[in-house]
């Protein structure tokens, strides 16, 4: 990205976390961007009096909180109608609900909802999302096309089924064509908006794809250079369906494995019920798992042991799984992902529970790790991209801003009131490598 005339300064409280279990903050700190990345990160009073040869734009922003943009690394676009519909386990719940709300994306009406998607992902503080479609390739291309606009870092692809499916293929057929327009959307988008858009093939998980589906994607993604999402162990029937679909498999990760599904750029959403040879395996290919917690909770999947998860070094991020997460919202998922420890720990004194410090990272830092942007995203480290969200504490007090109760100023305050009570009355503004990210949908588009 080519460097613009006049520089970007953003001033106001920063907090981040380079690290599990750390919190890093500048209270009256300032961030410059130059040509979408941060190019110096300090105090305010001593970067504003640096000479520069070039003039910087002031976001002067007293009193409000600065956080690296929220990573939602797992969440399906045409679901979002159906939150909070018919509580029940993962298989029955996608059958009554879901694939019917699926099987609908398709044609004119689906082309005017990804904008909404986006803006409200948006609307949520949230500046990186990893995108499930429906299987049809045209409102997967509107998609895009939304994403696009949008200015947001997406992660996407058009869901791939073939046994079970809701469409209207025979699953020879289904599978043939699921790979094709699959292949032929991301020769299109994968790397568009200048590396800010990306591909990823998306087999929704072994129960409904076929050896020859799991296969092709595997070897388009390695021969692309693109990323997998798909699900893993997220229920004890599913478990036991894969087990009788793939008795040539060791075990349900084997199934990906032998297909050639697993490596660094892979997403394994939810594997809660794994044995040690399966994390071990995740952790030898170098994928990465996306803890769901409110997704847990919704569907009663089971309780994700995260330590070890993290013992085993496979890399951890978040997502809000609508619409068996019941919102976009990720500070709720980060209040989720500490209750469920917690309540683990009461019947396994061996847990170890984490707290808002540790829920944050995984939301920032942690899912660009995930997410392989480690480097890139995550923290407001110089030579990151400028992906940040603004925030006012205020409506998240006691009595909302006529309340004169004052906000708190230690980052472990700050950070533990927005995992507890944040949520989108407080998000003032998002960035995207330095650029204002509309919290509307682009009517164009609607």
């Amino acid at each position: 990205m080519e460097a613009s005339e006049t520089l970007l300064g953003v001033r106001g409280h920063l907090i981040d976390s380079p690290s599990w279990g750390r919190l890093r903050s500048w209270p009256d700190g300032a961030f410059v961007v130059d040509g979408g990345r941060i190019a110096e990160v300090g105090e305010y009073a001593s970067l504003r009096k640096r000479p520069r040869e070039r003039e910087i734009r002031w976001l002067d922003s007293p009193g409000q909180v600065l956080f690296p943009g929220l990573i939602d690394l797992h969440t399906h676009l045409p679901q979002y109608p159906s939150v909070a519909r018919g509580e029940s386990d993962l298989l029955p719940w996608l059958r009554q609900h879901i694939f019917p709300a699926e099987r609908e994306f398709t044609g004119p009406a689906s082309r005017r909802v990804p904008a909404r998607f986006f803006a409200e992902l948006a609307r949520n503080g949230t500046t990186t999302a990893g995108v499930y479609c429906a299987v049809f390739e045209d409102s997967c291309e509107a998609a895009f096309a939304a994403a696009e606009k949008s200015g947001m870092r997406v992660v996407m692809g058009k869901m791939m089924m073939d046994v079970g499916s809701y469409g209207n293929l025979q699953p020879r057929k289904a599978a043939s064509i699921s790979l094709l327009e699959s292949e032929r959307l991301c020769r299109k988008w994968h790397g568009a908006a200048e590396g800010r858009i990306e591909y990823a093939f998306s087999p929704r998980f072994a129960v409904s794809c076929s050896d020859k589906l799991l296969r092709g994607a595997g070897e388009l993604a390695r021969d692309l250079g693109a990323c997998v999402q798909t699900h893993l162990a997220e229920n004890l029937e599913e478990i036991e369906k894969v087990r009788n679909l793939f008795m040539w498999a060791r075990d349900y990760t084997d199934v990906y494995a032998q297909c050639g599904l697993l490596g660094p750029r892979t997403l394994l959403g939810h594997a809660i019920h794994l044995s040690d040879a399966e994390r071990a395996a995740i952790a030898e290919h170098g994928a990465a798992v996306v803890h769901c917690p409110t997704s847990n909770f919704f569907l009663n999947s089971g309780a994700m042991p995260l330590d070890r998860l993290r013992s085993a070094g496979i890399r951890v991020g978040l997502g809000s799984d609508v619409a068996a997460g019941p919102e976009l919202n990720l500070w709720r998922v980060m209040r989720a992902a500490i209750e469920i420890q917690k309540a683990r720990s009461w019947y396994d004194k061996e847990v170890q529970v984490i707290g808002p410090g540790e829920a944050f990272h995984l939301a920032t830092q942690g899912g660009a790790e995930a997410l392989g942007k480690g480097a890139d995203i995550g923290t407001f480290d110089v030579g990151k991209e400028a992906d940040f969200v603004v925030m006012d504490l205020a409506p998240l007090m006691p009595y909302g801003r006529e309340g004169n109760v004052a906000p708190p100023t230690e980052p472990a305050d700050i950070v533990a009131l927005c995992v507890y009570r944040g949520g989108p009355e407080a998000v003032v503004r998002i960035y995207v490598r330095g650029r204002e990210i509309s919290r509307a949908p682009d009517p164009g588009l609607c």
